[in-house]
């Protein structure tokens, strides 16, 4: 009974101590990995690249003890060449396929009409091309009792402004469906009412037909309104 009992404690010494050494493998197993990685990478990378870059360097400093230095070094070079290539290839290359791409829809007949209708449309989705509308207006046009939705885009100035008695605004009308193309208009301030519907949801309106119509009433405006006549053609 106690030889048993003294062969117990030893096999759980070899346990633990088992156990204690995998652990410390695993521990060291990605840092061997990374080092064989990097080992590999700085001789063949760097030691086959050294020879063309030691040709720039002074001969005292061609000792062969520094040549794991020269090799970290011309590895180093390397790596950063391929990333400005990788640069390069991202802004140069790309913009010359892209272009090369857009040429030969284009040059197809159907399809490149309908792919620079879609392209102006997108275009005129944009942030940057939105931003140049203030409000969506709304006004008469063409005739009185008419009413068609427009964008305002500035307060007249200069000889228009001059040669008028009334507050002018531009005002831009777009056609539908595309409304790249459309009127420039100069209207009275009070002959224009500016609505509550934000530039992309009057875009979706007029591309749409007037099929795609903004809910009413909008939800509450963060910012302090546009000023708003009471009616339209007041």
């Amino acid at each position: 009974m106690s030889a048993a009992a003294s062969i117990k404690p030893t096999k759980t010494k070899l346990q633990s101590a088992r156990t204690a050494f995998l652990s410390g493998l695993l521990l060291l197993a990605p840092l061997a990995v990374t080092w064989v990685v990097f080992s590999w990478l700085i001789t063949k990378v760097g030691g086959s690249f050294r020879p063309i870059f030691l040709v720039f360097v002074p001969d005292f400093l061609r000792s062969e003890n520094l040549n794991l230095i020269w090799n970290i070094l011309a590895t180093l070079i390397v790596v950063l060449m391929v990333t400005a290539l990788g640069y390069v290839s991202r802004y140069v290359l790309t913009a010359y396929f892209g272009r090369t791409a857009e040429r030969f829809i284009n040059n197809i007949p159907g399809v490149g009409s309908v792919y620079r209708t879609v392209k102006q449309i997108v275009d005129t989705f944009s942030a940057q091309k939105r931003n140049v509308f203030e409000k969506v207006v709304l006004v008469e046009y063409p005739a009185p009792g008419s009413w068609v939705v427009g964008f305002l885009t500035n307060r007249a100035n200069g000889e228009i402004q001059a040669r008028t008695e009334s507050t002018m605004w531009t005002i831009f009308i777009p056609t539908t469906p595309n409304p790249t193309s459309g009127f420039l208009l100069f209207y009275p301030e009070e002959k224009v009412t500016v609505l509550d519907m934000s530039v992309g949801e009057a875009m979706k309106l007029i591309i749409s037909g007037g099929t795609v119509v903004p809910p009413w009433p909008p939800p509450p405006a963060t910012e302090p309104p546009f000023p708003v006549n009471e009616s339209p053609g007041a």
